[in-house]
């Protein structure tokens, strides 16, 4: 009996199904042909075998069995080979789509920087990107705004979900909204002015670089003037300026302005030191920052608050010195000022922009909150606590004109991140990088068990106020200095100061900081555990 070709009835008078297979398409069997002739092999060899089978036909039903398995591999190889035809192809017309896209860009591009003042005729653009969309073999569709004062982001994007549907499906459009970003800000008279950039790419955000980043200083002109802060009765400190003051004169040339008190103790030490300048009054004060290229400080962390405290508005940069009994902002060493200091002249150096808090007291009587006293500008924290008073203190909070809430306890600590590891740090505040910008809002000794610190972000104005109910005054100190009464009615306004303190480091802001913390804290030190001690089992 021929294996390809069956009677259809056998010579035992069982019934023989007839295998056939239609006519390949594109190297593959057609499914619907594989599906009956593997059915009919199935339907073969479920017959009820017969004794005394002649061999053959057992040969020719295990034949049928390896068929069958060649037809089911060869349908899903077919499967998986339009599987992967079809993939490849969504993906060209993707990328097709997406240069198209980019070359629409383009020309939109050159037509912006073509005009003078950057202002195109809407109707223009619109009719003109029109008819060189429809020039196109995809017949995208796109639409541009016209821009004037800020940014625009529009976006086409198309349904890929809808190439299997009807070819209305496959044309649906999806537009991104567009959008514009500005700056708000409190008011004309407000502080809260920001120039940060906002850049878009295809409709997404992505914010500038900020001051957090690692600063480098780099001098464009030599160094001329410098300026030295001493602390004062330190006899260590007295013959470091000494010598420091005639290094600078006469190894590098340099103009020396130092204190009054401290000019007097130089020409007390010897008459040659007449070179050296000084002010007369405060009102030359104000005026130092555009004398003066550098300020160096001889002393400790309150030395540094001093230097910043004579600069109500921008401040040179400062090198500073440890002489004193903390170090957070002190990271130079006396003993090699020379090489410091000449490192520091020849640049580039690295410097840690310290944010400092512009704090206004606003009292009762005053018609708006721009009719103030003197600002002042705290580099570590402004408290307002109950003084001698036995009672709580009770003070309503508000940032940006939303209730934050009521402190009733010892006080408030309003600090900026170099004052973290300051009276925040007592109060029970976190311990944060000095170039993260943010306002910390730590109360003192609350009277409620869920009182936690906050971290508020850099361009809030916090308000503080005394209210009419509270049983006695506040009083509110900036670093330290300077008291002010807070009657019931006043209020403190606290936002970031425009000008931050610049302190030259000695490796980088990171380095400095983790190692003030590690000497200045002994942070996390303990002894280390013994490695010959009991250990778990292995398993």
């Amino acid at each position: 009996m021929s294996p390809s070709k069956l009677d259809s009835t056998d010579s035992f008078g069982h019934e023989e199904a007839s295998v056939s297979c239609s006519k390949p398409e594109n190297g593959c069997v057609d499914s619907l042909s594989i599906f009956h002739s593997e059915k009919a092999v199935e339907e073969l060899l479920q017959q009820t075998p017969v004794a005394g089978m002649d061999e053959h036909l057992i040969e020719f039903s295990e034949a049928l069995r390896t068929v069958a398995k060649a037809l089911r591999r060869a349908a899903e190889g077919k499967a998986s080979a339009q599987a992967e035809a079809a993939e490849w192809k969504r993906r060209y017309e993707l990328e097709r789509t997406r240069n198209i896209q980019m070359e629409q860009k383009a020309r939109m591009a050159e037509q912006f920087s073509a005009e003078k003042n950057g202002d195109l005729d809407c109707e223009r653009v619109k009719n003109s990107d029109n008819q060189s969309m429809l020039q196109n073999e995809s017949n995208e569709h796109s639409e541009t705004g016209c821009m004037k004062h800020g940014i625009w982001s529009h976006e086409v994007l198309r349904d890929r979900e809808s190439d299997s549907n009807s070819n209305a499906d496959r044309n649906k459009i999806m537009r991104k909204a567009s959008f514009k970003l500005s700056w708000w800000c409190n008011g004309e008279n407000g502080d809260q002015h920001k120039h940060d950039i906002v850049s878009f790419e295809r409709g997404n955000i992505t914010t500038a670089e900020r001051s957090s980043k690692q600063i480098s200083l780099k001098w464009e002109s030599d160094p001329q003037t410098v300026l030295i802060l001493t602390k004062p009765n330190s006899v260590s400190v007295r013959i470091l300026c000494v010598q420091m003051v005639r290094w600078l004169r006469e190894r590098k040339k340099l103009n020396v302005y130092v204190e009054p008190r401290v000019k007097v103790e130089l020409l007390a030490e010897s008459s040659n030191f007449s070179y050296v300048q000084t002010w007369k009054d405060d009102s030359e004060i104000s005026h130092l920052h555009m004398k003066v290229d550098l300020v160096i400080t001889l002393g400790g962390d309150g030395t540094v608050l001093w230097a910043a405290s004579m600069f109500k508005g921008p401040v040179p940069p400062i090198v500073p010195f440890s002489l004193g009994s903390l170090g957070f902002m002190t990271p130079f060493h006396s003993e090699h000022f020379k090489d410091c200091l000449d490192s520091v002249l020849r640049g580039p150096i690295s410097i840690t922009l310290r944010h400092r808090l512009l704090c206004r007291v606003v009292r009762d009587a005053a018609k708006n909150e721009y009719e103030t006293e003197e600002p002042f500008l705290v580099l570590n924290e402004v408290t307002i606590d109950r003084g001698i008073s036995s009672y709580l203190t009770n003070l309503e909070c508000y940032c940006d004109n939303s209730f934050v809430t009521c402190v009733q306890g010892d006080g408030l600590i309003l600090s900026t991140t170099s004052g973290s590891t300051a009276y925040s740090l007592a109060a029970g505040g976190s311990m944060v990088h000095p170039q993260v910008p943010g306002i910390l809002f730590t109360p003192i000794c609350p009277h409620s068990l869920s009182f936690r610190p906050l971290i508020l972000p850099e361009h809030v104005t916090v308000r503080i106020m005394v209210p009419f109910n509270s049983r006695s005054p506040a009083w509110a100190s900036f670093d330290g200095k300077d008291r002010k009464l807070l009657a019931a009615g006043d209020a403190l306004l606290c936002s970031m100061a425009p000008w931050p303190v610049p302190t030259a480091c000695q490796v980088d802001s990171t380095n400095d900081f983790l190692r003030s913390i590690h000497d200045g804290l002994h942070w996390n030190l303990r002894k280390t555990q013994s490695f010959d001690g009991p250990r778990d089992r292995d398993l």
